[in-house]
């Protein structure tokens, strides 16, 4: 029955989850460390998507930060 329900909500489970995380990390660490943690998340999402279309993550970066990956 618990499986099932997650399976049919599985966006609220994992926002439930989520919240439940980030909610724990902020009574741990702090509300600035948790801030920068979900960054560093974001960003781990943001370059595996990349990753996983297979597209040319040295392009990618170069757009977010120019001239810093482009070999000369």
């Amino acid at each position: 029955m618990f499986w099932q329900f997650i399976q049919e909500n599985r966006g609220k489970a994992l926002g439930v989850t989520a919240g439940f995380i980030f909610g724990l990390l902020f009574l741990l660490v702090g509300f600035f460390k948790t801030i920068i943690f979900a960054v560093f998340v974001a960003a781990g999402f943001y370059l595996g998507s990349k990753f996983d279309n297979k597209e040319d993550l040295g392009e990618v970066l170069d757009r977010i930060l120019p001239g810093k990956f482009t070999k000369k």
